[in-house]
């Protein structure tokens, strides 16, 4: 995002399209178009809903990367774009942007992959893929591309998988933003670990004030007999954390009935857009039933630079990506540490993220805590 762009208003126009969510590609090298999407509608904003729950012996894990980073800088005062990619300070509207390309298909655009680590003897339970990134930058994209993307399990083909759930769509004077998402399962089961590849998201590439951004993230929650009691709650939506929103205009996300004994361990995971690595005002609180508000933070994620374009678990990398740039040019997959929310036990917990003084947009909150016997 770039450094003098407007203020981000409320969420924009939604895109629903309600697909089959696998289309094998008969070809790689000549992916089969996308049927045309069966519904469409529009809406201010898409809340968030609880998309999964469930109480087993278990956890979850994600794989996720971003899909185009910077090329060259248009800004003089811009730091050399390997130095951003390394970590440097770093926005996506001070530099050309460019697709990254993993998989040397000469038909395919943006591919990138990911390490899906689930542990061995687990059973998978539940998985869900999103994606999304800004169509507006040097070029514009057409929205109905949105809802397809192709996914290659480890060692196999690229199959189309299309959504199956609300798009969120929002469109304003400099970005023109969007999440989509779908349902899975059958695919990572088959699939299992390994570095899964996916490719051709709808993004724009080049240079604009804003700035081009986008990648995504695949959740999986999973059920091993010899790992602790778990909840597992998965939430998502699309929502647009206001420029210098402050707690006047945050986003809070309550997690209810987590029966979470005193001392337990957990985590919460968020999937964020166009946020800045350096702009700061954004942050990300957590309020247990005592009332203690605890800010959630690590080394590498600021409190009050909590979305800084890292993909990150507990502050550190946790799993191979290529490409594996840390300053992701504003995309954020994080899993943070929430047990000091734990100390005194929950059973529920809200979320409360605020926006960094440019704005961004919020789409994935997934969490795991200890759970009683």
């Amino acid at each position: 995002m770039g450094s003098s762009r407007r203020i981000l208003g409320t969420v924009g126009l939604l895109s629903c399209l309600t697909l089959s969510a696998l289309v094998p590609v008969a070809d790689a090298a000549a992916p089969a178009p996308a049927p045309a999407p069966s519904a469409v509608r529009e809406s201010p904003r898409v809340p968030f809903t609880q998309r999964y729950q469930a109480v087993q012996h278990g956890g979850v894990v994600r794989a996720s990367n971003s899909s185009i980073s910077c090329r060259s800088a248009e800004s003089p005062q811009a730091e050399p774009c390997p130095e951003v990619q390394k970590g440097a300070a770093g926005v996506n509207g001070d530099f050309e942007m460019f697709y990254d390309e993993v998989d040397k298909d000469p038909d395919t655009y943006n591919s990138t992959r990911a390490e899906l680590r689930v542990p061995q003897g687990a059973k998978v339970s539940y998985a869900r893929l999103y994606w999304g990134g800004n169509l507006r930058v040097g070029e514009q994209k057409p929205p109905e591309d949105n809802g397809r993307v192709l996914v290659a399990e480890p060692g196999g083909a690229y199959k189309a998988v299309l959504a199956d759930t609300v798009v969120g769509h929002h469109t304003d004077a400099g970005s023109d933003a969007y999440q989509a998402s779908a349902d899975v399962t059958p695919m990572v089961r088959k699939g299992g670990a390994g570095m899964w590849t996916v490719a051709q998201l709808n993004i724009a590439m080049g240079h604009s004030e804003v700035g081009a951004w986008g990648g995504w993230t695949l959740v999986v929650a999973y059920e091993h007999p010899q790992e602790p009691l778990r909840r597992i709650s998965l939430w998502d939506g699309f929502e647009s954390l206001a420029a210098g929103a402050g707690e006047a205009s945050g986003e809070t996300v309550e997690i209810a009935g987590l029966n979470a004994p005193a001392g337990s361990a957990g985590r919460a995971g968020v999937v964020a857009y166009d946020g800045d690595r350096g702009t700061l005002g954004d942050s990300l609180t957590v309020t247990a039933d005592s009332g203690r508000r605890i800010s959630i933070s690590d080394a590498e994620n600021p409190f009050n630079d909590v979305m800084n374009s890292t993909v990150t678990e507990f502050g550190r990398p946790s799993f191979v990506r290529q490409p594996e740039h840390m300053n992701n040019l504003g995309y954020d997959a994080d899993v943070f540490d929430l047990s000091p929310a734990l100390s005194g036990g929950a059973r529920t917990l809200n979320f409360r993220f605020t926006g960094e003084s440019q704005g961004q947009f919020l789409g994935v909150l997934f969490v795991q805590t200890d759970a009683r016997r």
